[in-house]
């Protein structure tokens, strides 16, 4: 099959190959096949829905990347958010020097960016289906729901599965989940018609403002719409706020106490402006291997 190529540059720290050890860590991406070299997966692109195929290799300060159909801006653009350099991230060591805590982690995954779902779609259904499920079940269940509604892509010879677009799960049959999972699915699937769930249009938003607009979305609670934001849209400078995991991780790096507020949390990220998001990635990454995208209690 004939592809199209482009390279991205990114503008700061970046290491491909350290995004390519987390994606084949990641449950949520782990089935892909990998060599070692090349990032492959297809989906369907925001920008019109259609299914695509993807391979990302390094390049000299960034990556080439190849597409199984010609890539406008918005492809580019997508492809870009996904690998976060969409992002300069020129000044994001510098809060490594003036945060010891901070720096430390950068220095265990020096040039990692955060790794983000194909599109916002994709991370809201994923947070719906993970949700009071392991994300190695979940994994199965979102890849069946793509061997069954998603198009079929072939890329070097290999075909991959792209998770269907919100209009066929808007029309789909049983998906294999709880009614409740499959009624929100609906529901999600008709935001992103809408334009709700686009990056576009959350990334326009700001943060608090796109994330109370994502828990007003049925089966999207505050740690779902935390995960839509920032590992869907690639907001890099979004902080929820409400996440007793990473106040876990926070809790311990920075000594802070047991009994520690919300708001002392805030006031640490503060510091990491512009980069919560980027901040926040690292020390869920480096304190668990990978980030553990799983939300244990009910969504509403």
């Amino acid at each position: 099959m004939t592809t199209h190529g482009f390279t991205l540059t990114a503008e700061g720290p970046f290491d491909f190959g350290a995004s390519l050890r987390f994606v084949e860590d990641w449950p949520a991406t782990s089935a892909l096949p990998s060599d070692g070299r090349a990032l492959r997966f297809a989906y369907c692109a925001e920008s019109d829905w259609l299914p695509i195929g993807v391979r990302v290799s390094a390049a000299p300060g960034g990556v080439d990347v190849a597409t199984t159909r010609p890539a406008g801006p918005g492809i580019r653009g997508e492809v870009a958010r996904i690998l976060s350099l969409d992002v300069d991230g020129t000044g994001f060591a510098a809060l490594g020097e003036s945060d010891p805590v901070l720096g430390d982690v950068q220095r265990h995954s020096p040039g990692l960016r955060p790794v983000c779902f194909w599109s916002p779609w994709e991370a809201a259904c994923w947070a719906v289906i993970v949700q009071r499920s392991s994300m190695l079940i979940a994994s199965r269940i979102k890849q069946r729901i793509a061997d069954r509604y998603g198009a079929q892509v072939t890329l070097d010879g290999r075909t991959y599965a792209a998770f269907p677009p919100p209009v066929t799960l808007l029309e789909a049959g049983g998906l294999g989940l709880p009614a409740q999972k499959e009624e929100w699915l609906r529901a999600l699937a008709q935001a992103a018609l809408d334009g709700v769930l686009t990056s576009e249009h959350l990334r326009a938003l700001d943060p608090q403002e796109a994330l109370a607009e994502l828990r007003a979305l049925p089966g999207v609670g505050p740690f779902s719409a935390g995960l839509i934001l920032i590992r869907g849209a690639g907001a890099p400078d979004a902080f929820p706020g409400d996440e007793p995991r990473l106040f876990a991780i926070l809790r311990e790096a920075y000594g802070l106490p047991e009994d520690a507020p919300p708001a002392a949390y805030r006031k640490l990220a503060d510091a990491w402006r512009p980069y919560r998001s980027w901040a926040s990635f690292l020390f869920r990454a480096t304190a668990y291997g990978v980030t553990d995208d799983q939300e244990r209690t009910p969504a509403r």
